[in-house]
């Protein structure tokens, strides 16, 4: 607001100068009445902020999808997932007729004529078994010395667990989030029988060691692979401070790391883009823009929030339209790969680019550049949303219509955001990580399970070959050759 002073001195000065006083004013007012307006308009269906924000006042759904015409429910030709009869069951109970119903005459010498068959799946009564090892001892009688048998390999204590009790531990202490004294809870009334809490973090410990070099495998292979690789971070905290997830992932592998910074500076320690020189998928954070020898493809999910926002709170047709037209291309795209083809038309997407060109245009239009402020100040000048982004539309539409180009390159980055979703899980129900070293643990052994569900494996059993020395290798990997064979 004006001083006294300024209003003063304005009036001294004349019309012309209350005028303009007045209209900096009410321009400053109106800035900050939009701003803060658009701060309360955002939810997670027009912005980046997590569904968590929105509270009890979530937002109405409302798809961007066109509706199919089909029927609800399963559709001609969908398998389903009904529970089938067994030809051979394990037990087999036979229920007898001992007497007629209708004159009570008895029926125990009469041989049925058929039976009617019921099947109940389901858990036989489960106990820990407990093998004992017992390495003989002998003594040369030639020369006296005393030879004792070796223990298997991974028999190292008088009294162990097992690598299926350890899996099961790391499997809902990791895979399933579940706090660990709550881990013991669930195994004792399971089994009857739990470890320690210091039991199942060494296990967590010693399944990280296990899978690091499945891990490392998987890292490489995100350096050199052609598929386009998805990039992403969010933030958790460890330790008391903000620390920051990144994931890079394909549809094949993940890898997932944490690190105290978010930019340039952890990108460079972790050691996948500086070496890439193939497609990244990513939201448009600027670090990502800092490696020139990648191929970049902007996420378009994040396009289509920021879009629906504008139209929503700004009521401007232009954002609208580019709706509709980034849905547009990309049915036409699903079109096309449907039909075997490898790109579109070249007519037809230049009539996409020429319409995309219009958009931004008629944008910019209706946004001009923000006026020149009285008092310069260091550093770009601030510019209204819808303005922000038409420059950042128009800047990068190589990067945003990368889909269009490259049939190989998706329409969005929910790839990554899936593979972050577990991280986020894990912070919901634990809060933190009291340790670094906890989160590195968490992270590593997160990489594999999501490495091994993508290849569909099931996640318990990739646990136990870990804990007995083979981790599962997708086949697209090479294995060490100690484990090769």
């Amino acid at each position: 607001m004006p001083s006294r002073e300024e209003i003063h001195n304005a009036y001294l000065e004349g019309e012309a100068a209350v005028v303009a006083l007045f209209e900096r004013t009410i321009g400053q007012l109106a800035a900050r009445v939009q701003a803060l307006e658009d701060q309360i308009a955002k939810n997670s269906r027009n912005s980046s902020k997590p569904p968590s924000s929105d509270g009890l006042k979530k937002p109405a759904p409302r798809s961007l999808r066109k509706r199919s015409g089909k029927k609800r429910g399963g559709q001609p030709g969908h398998k389903g997932q009904t529970l089938r009869a067994v030809k051979h069951p394990q037990h087999t109970v036979v229920h007898r007729v001992e007497r007629c119903e209708h004159c009570h005459a008895s029926l125990e010498e009469v041989a049925a004529s058929r039976v009617t068959r019921r099947q109940v799946f389901d858990l036989p009564e489960v106990t820990i078994e407990v093998t004992e090892h017992q390495a003989e001892v002998k003594e040369c009688p030639a020369c006296g010395g005393t030879n004792r048998a070796s223990f298997p390999v991974g028999v190292t204590q008088p009294v162990q667990y097992g690598p299926r009790v350890k899996a099961q531990a790391v499997y809902l202490n990791q895979n399933h989030h579940i706090p660990v004294e709550r881990t013991r809870e669930v195994l004792i009334d399971l089994y009857g029988h739990a470890p320690s809490a210091a039991t199942i973090v060494a296990a967590c410990q010693e399944m990280e060691e296990r899978v690091k070099p499945v891990n490392e495998a998987v890292k490489e292979y995100l350096v050199e692979t052609e598929e386009p690789l998805h990039c992403d971070e969010t933030g958790m905290r460890v330790a008391g401070k903000l620390h920051w997830t990144h994931v890079a992932s394909t549809e094949r592998g993940t890898y997932l790391v944490v690190h105290s910074k978010r930019g340039r500076e952890a990108l460079d320690d972790i050691g996948i883009l500086p070496r890439r020189q193939g497609t990244a998928v990513h939201d448009g954070y600027s670090s990502y823009n800092q490696y020139p020898e990648v191929k970049h493809a902007r996420c378009n999910a994040h396009h289509l929030r920021e879009l629906i926002f504008i139209a929503e709170q700004y009521e401007q047709e232009w954002a609208g339209g580019m709706i509709e037209l980034l849905l547009e291309i990309k049915e036409a795209v699903g079109e096309a790969k449907a039909e075997g083809r490898s790109s579109l038309e070249s007519q037809q997407r230049s009539d996409f680019e020429g319409r995309y060109d219009r958009l931004i245009a008629q944008g910019f239009e209706v946004n001009p550049p923000p006026p020149e402020p009285a008092v310069k100040k260091r550093g770009r000048k601030k510019q209204s949303k819808p303005r922000n982004l038409l420059n950042r539309l128009e800047r990068y539409k190589q990067e945003v219509l990368a889909f269009m180009y490259d049939f190989k390159v998706p329409f969005d980055n929910n790839l990554a955001e899936r593979d972050l979703r577990m991280v986020k899980l894990k912070q919901k129900v634990s809060g933190c990580f009291r340790t670094l070293e906890g989160a590195q643990t968490f992270c590593r052994i997160r990489s594999y399970i999501s490495t091994s569900r993508k290849n569909r494996q099931r996640v318990l059993e990739t646990l136990v070959m870990a804990l007995t020395g083979q981790p599962f290798y997708p086949p697209f990997l090479r294995p060490p050759p100690a484990l090769s064979g």
